[in-house]
């Protein structure tokens, strides 16, 4: 063990200790590995398997006591916590004088020595870029792994919005009638997609050939450098490997948005791990220990590889997995699904807490909300953060996780069906094509382990209070991959009914 693995070691213990209050048991294993990766600055990913709440201690302990610069890439609102809570605390027991910047702060001297806190949009389009804002070879940690994709493709995408329309006719006054037809065009095409909850669509092979037209007009012109910059980014984009083009739609307004996206983001990320010693810390991440498809996701190489299972006795929680519901896409699916969370909700009045009713479909979220609403009154929100102990919240799956360290800790979280994307969406239309053009598993690669990362970190907070997960989609007991959906939810006990004094009950 190196001098600052011992060091990391030693004074995390002591601070816990001092805390007198139960913590996670992985922080020294966690906190060793992520010195040890300072140290040799080689890349790892961690796989914490808890509520982020609970290991942040175990990375900011290394960094703190770090003697050189670290770059720590989170969301502001992780890094709000961070600078109010752990690292004023932690920096008190360590005696530390390590400086904390963030990314607006004055760039930092060669003699800087702390941590500088990055946004993941401001770090990202820095690496991908080129901009020079944080040097290279710095170690980096980044939080919210689990989210990098998505991230990378926000950044990855480029956009042309209504009001980058009337910039083009300005800038090309003699093109004013060409640039109306091509918008006219596209709006009358847009509009005539059948509609989805999504409000948006892909766009047509004609579609894309009206826009790739005025694209070469522009191109020819003597005035090409006049071109706005959103619809030069479109076009530079458009023209590079694996791009799908898709358009968000204001129905009301009647406007639309129009979007180019990278089927994989991979190749893009392979040059940004190539800059500096990383480590990825996420909660899931892969099913595997060496996420071999997490790191294909991301153009991931060899790294060190580390996951924590949930503990049996501390994260221990109850499955509720009934049998007899019909499928989620079903016409009857409906008719017996409200029924069964009716009585769901009926049984969470013995259980503290809140009840928690997870819906994907956009339309049946609307119905359940309003269905319950009619029946239990103010108890139910939909898509509320001001929760009572006995409130239910009808809520999406992004609801949820982007609100879940705020809500009050449930005992009932039901998922109504498995978070496997959705075809009907365009972003995931577009990136299934990707996938096919590849020729690879489509559904294995990338629909199975997107929706197996959210289950996995929609039910954590049930973890922590070993509270019931009812699970109303019967895929689980009849699809080939149901058994892969079991396993994420381990360690679970099953139950065959829940009874009217809120026991679990009829363990299977």
């Amino acid at each position: 063990m190196g001098v600052i693995e011992a060091e990391v070691h030693s004074s995390l213990r002591a601070f816990l200790k001092a805390q007198a209050q139960p913590t996670w048991i992985h922080h020294l294993t966690m906190a060793r590995l992520v010195a040890r990766a300072l140290r040799l600055g080689r890349p790892a990913l961690i796989q914490t398997g808890s509520a982020r709440a609970r290991y942040v201690l175990s990375y900011l302990t290394p960094a703190l006591l770090w003697n050189d610069p670290v770059i720590l890439v989170a969301p502001v609102a992780v890094q709000q916590r961070l600078l109010q809570v752990e690292i004023p605390q932690l920096q008190q027991w360590l005696e530390t004088n390590a400086e904390i910047r963030t990314e607006d702060s004055p760039r930092w001297e060669g003699d800087f020595g702390g941590i500088i806190l990055a946004s993941p949009a401001t770090w990202l389009a820095d690496r991908l870029e080129k901009q020079g804002r944080f040097p290279q070879g710095i170690p980096t940690l980044i939080d919210c792994a689990e989210d990098l994709e998505e991230w990378t493709r926000q950044q990855l995408t480029a956009s042309i919005q209504p009001k980058d329309w009337e910039e083009l006719m300005q800038q090309f006054p003699h093109l004013r009638d060409l640039i109306r037809d091509v918008r006219v065009q596209l709006t009358k095409a847009i509009f005539e997609h059948p509609q989805t909850p999504y409000e948006c669509c892909l766009l047509e092979v004609r579609e894309q050939q009206s826009l790739r037209s005025l694209f070469k007009t522009l191109e020819q012109h003597p005035s090409e450098k006049l071109i706005p910059n959103a619809f030069r980014q479109f076009w530079h984009r458009w023209q590079t490997d694996n791009q799908f083009l898709w358009a968000s739609v204001a129905r009301e307004q009647g406007q639309f948005t129009l979007h180019c996206e990278p089927g994989s983001v991979a190749s893009a990320l392979s040059q940004v791990w190539l800059q500096q010693p990383f480590v990825l810390i996420g909660r899931y991440l892969d099913q595997e220990k060496n996420a071999p498809i997490y790191r294909q996701q991301l153009g991931l190489g060899e790294l060190t590889c580390l996951k924590f299972s949930p503990e049996y006795q501390s994260d221990h929680m109850q499955l509720y997995l009934p049998d007899r519901l019909p499928m989620p896409n079903s016409p009857q699916f409906q008719a017996y699904l409200i029924p069964e969370i009716r009585n769901l909700v009926n049984l969470s009045n013995h259980l503290e807490g809140p009840a928690i009713v997870l819906i994907k479909d956009v339309p049946l979220k609307a119905q359940v909300g309003t269905t319950m609403a009619a029946e239990f009154g103010s108890r139910v929100q939909v898509e509320k953060t001001n929760l009572g102990e006995n409130s239910v919240l009808i809520s999406s799956w992004e609801f949820w996780q982007e609100h879940q360290a705020v809500l009050p800790t449930p005992q009932l979280l039901v998922i109504t069906s498995l978070p496997i994307p959705s075809l009907e969406n365009p972003r995931v239309a577009g990136q299934v094509a990707y996938y096919k053009q590849q020729r690879a598993d489509w559904f294995r690669l990338y629909l199975l382990p997107t929706a197996l990362r959210e289950l996995q970190q929609a039910v954590i907070p049930l973890r922590e209070s070993q509270g019931i997960v009812a699970l109303l989609d019967n895929r689980v007991n009849h699809r080939s991959y149901g058994g892969k959906i079991l396993a994420a939810l381990e360690p679970c006990a099953r139950i065959d009914y829940i009874d009217q004094s809120g026991m679990k009950m009829g363990l299977s």
